[in-house]
Parts: C-alpha cells; sequence; structure tokens
C-alpha cells in the first residue's frame, strides 16, 4: 500500500460551549452523523482515553468517495492522530493502529505509510522504504463500486484462491524496494468480476498502458483506476488524454507524499 499526493483536510477544534462531536463536511452527500468514519474515529479516541469533550470537526474532501482509494480509511487515521496531538495522550503508532483496526482494515496502514506490506485483515503493517518516485495516474469514472458486492463476486466467480507468484511472496520479507519490483507482482483479483461488470474500467486501464504507464491497476475494488509512470510529464499527457471525458475525474500526483505523523 503507499500513500499519494491527493488529500482531505481535517480540522479538530475544541468547544467548551457543547460536549458533542460534531462534524461539518464540503461534500453534501457525505453523511456527517454517527456512521461516519470521521465521527466514529473521534468517539473510539475518547473512550479510550475516557474523556468527555466537546468537538468541532470539520472535513474537507478532494479523494473521491466510494473509489477504492482508501479516503474515508485515511480521515479516520488523521482524526485519531489529530486527536492524539490535540489531546497530548503520546500514544505511539501501534496505539493508534489498535484504535483504527476496529474501525476498517485499511485505517491501521496510514500509520505506517507512506508505504508498507499490508498483510492478514490489515493488521498485520510492515512499513517499508521505497527506492525513488512515481507518478500516478488517478482516473475515477464518476460512479462507485460497491466493496461488498465486488467481494461477492469475488467470492462467486472463482473456483480457487491462486497462489502467489514468488515475486508477490517476496514482498513481504523485504524492507526496501525498487518499483520495478512492484510494477512486476502488480495484480489485482477484484479486475475479473468489476471489469466484467463495467467494461469501461477495462478500456481505461487499456488506455492508460497504452500512454506509457509501467502498470495498471484497479484501485482495491475499484472504481478507480490507476496508471504508474516514470516522470511526471509523461504523467501529465496521459492524464490530458482522459480530460475529454465528461463524467471522469482525473488526478495527476507524486507517490511517497510523506507520512501522517510528522514526528515518530
Amino acid at each position: 500500500m503507499q500513500t499519494v499526493g491527493l488529500e482531505d483536510d481535517i480540522t479538530i477544534r475544541l468547544n467548551q460551549d457543547h460536549t458533542d462531536l460534531r462534524l461539518q463536511c464540503d461534500v453534501p452527500s457525505l453523511s456527517t452523523d454517527q456512521t461516519n468514519l470521521v465521527i466514529r474515529a473521534a468517539a473510539a479516541v475518547l473512550q479510550r482515553c475516557e474523556r468527555t469533550l466537546g468537538l468541532d470537526i470539520a472535513l474537507t474532501k478532494r479523494i473521491p468517495m466510494g473509489a477504492g482509494l482508501g479516503g474515508g480509511s485515511s480521515d479516520a487515521a488523521a482524526t485519531i492522530i489529530g486527536l492524539n496531538r490535540l489531546l497530548s495522550l503520546g500514544w505511539s503508532a501501534t496505539e493508534m493502529a489498535e484504535v483504527g483496526q476496529a474501525l476498517g482494515s485499511d485505517v491501521p496502514f496510514f500509520f505506517f505509510a507512506p508505504s508498507a506490506v499490508v498483510t492478514g485483515r490489515g493488521e498485520h503493517v510492515s512499513p517499508i522504504r521505497m527506492k525513488g518516485i512515481r507518478w500516478i495516474v488517478l482516473i475515477n469514472p464518476g460512479f462507485s463500486v460497491e466493496t461488498k458486492w465486488a467481494y461477492q463476486e469475488l467470492s462467486s466467480k472463482r473456483a480457487h484462491v491462486p497462489r502467489l507468484s514468488d515475486q508477490q511472496a517476496a514482498l513481504d520479507r523485504e524492507r526496501e524496494m525498487s518499483w520495478e519490483q512492484i510494477v512486476q507482482a502488480a495484480e489485482n483479483d477484484f479486475e475479473t468480476p468489476v471489469f466484467a461488470a463495467h467494461p469501461d474500467l477495462r478500456a481505461i486501464k487499456h488506455d492508460l498502458l497504452s500512454q506509457g504507464a509501467e502498470a495498471a491497476l484497479l484501485s482495491g475494488s475499484g472504481a478507480t483506476v490507476f496508471g504508474v509512470f516514470r516522470d511526471e510529464a509523461r504523467a501529465k499527457h496521459a492524464g490530458v488524454h482522459f480530460q475529454h471525458k465528461p463524467r471522469y475525474r482525473v488526478f495527476v500526483v507524486a507517490t511517497a507524499s510523506g507520512p501522517l505523523i510528522a514526528d515518530p
């Protein structure tokens, strides 16, 4: 798993005039009640540290929702990190990851970002150092793929779980990797069922490869498709290729955007 330079903003303020957790978001369609991962993360932190506080939280969204990009998970992690600082809790990354694990399987990764090998249900995170950077072109088609549906389709459409290749199996033994290793091992089992239901996503992948991407994959269970490029100029050129599509959201971003935690 790898962070890239596409980020939401979260601002957290203490408010002595109430004892509620209040969330505002610039995207009206996003629920801001107790079902939101940001609110759930804040509540989990306060429960663990046994404190009752009023919090005003503002969320500015840039990461598309339901896109297979971990936007909600990163927001939850950032909320935990922010409260750890704001309340001077002194929790380690491991302690924060324990809180995050109860919220979602992708959350623990962000406490060890920007690069890590993640196994199990997301609870086993091994930070790694990537040599060099790559530029990523993210193409979001303007619709989402329901994660539960994707897992059901994947389970019903394949007779067995394929064995990892030697290149893939070697990844969790490394502490430093090259992008060439990653490109060689790149694969996403969700592509078979998701592409069958959404042929446009297969076409996006083929277009990214034709534009010079070293690799192109569905991100998570979709619907975003990403291409990995060696340099910024080629990535930006590829991004322009997709901008004539009226529904598409196109992002050209660098890898290794830095960890969410500024200090160890």
